[in-house]
């Protein structure tokens, strides 16, 4: 395990909020997202904007975007926010609705936390297609987050 990599655990593990530069880290570390090209272009606490290019590998058979990688965008949207306000989390649960075919040159997707309690976090994750500098609404999503506690052994 790299240094870098230990530097982030520790970062992760604290129980306040996590920056911006230690989840562009997790990006970095984390193959898929890595994958996809994935980034974070606006961040403040409870909020993540990110975005994934569009290419020809992410497209499925009608040349729209492929529903894994919008169900990748809502899961790491509801995911990131809630970090940025309590730490290390993963996915419990969320639901997705695909509301329109995705198309275009980027994928955006809006993160914010909904509600926090001692264990959970709710968020919503909002995710559109852009194009020409236009955005569709393509999906919606609600997740419940759960915090990862550290335990000393």
């Amino acid at each position: 395990m790299a240094l870098q990599d230990i530097d982030t655990r520790r970062k992760l593990a604290s129980p306040e909020g996590v920056s911006r530069e230690t989840i562009e880290a997790v990006i970095r570390n984390t193959p898929f997202a890595s994958l996809l090209g994935a980034r974070i272009v606006e961040f403040g606490s409870g909020k993540v904007t990110l975005m994934v290019p569009i290419t020809e590998s992410l497209l499925q058979h009608h040349r729209f975007v492929h529903g894994a990688v919008i169900g990748f965008m809502a899961d790491s949207a509801c995911c990131w926010a809630a970090a940025s306000q309590v730490g290390d989390v993963v996915t419990s649960e969320y639901k997705l609705n695909f509301l329109a075919p995705a198309g275009g040159t980027s994928l955006i997707g809006r993160g914010e936390v909904i509600n926090i309690s001692a264990r959970q976090v709710v968020s919503r994750a909002d995710i559109f297609a852009e194009k020409d500098g236009a955005e569709r609404l393509v999906a919606t999503a609600l997740g419940t987050i759960a915090r990862i506690r550290v335990y000393e052994r």
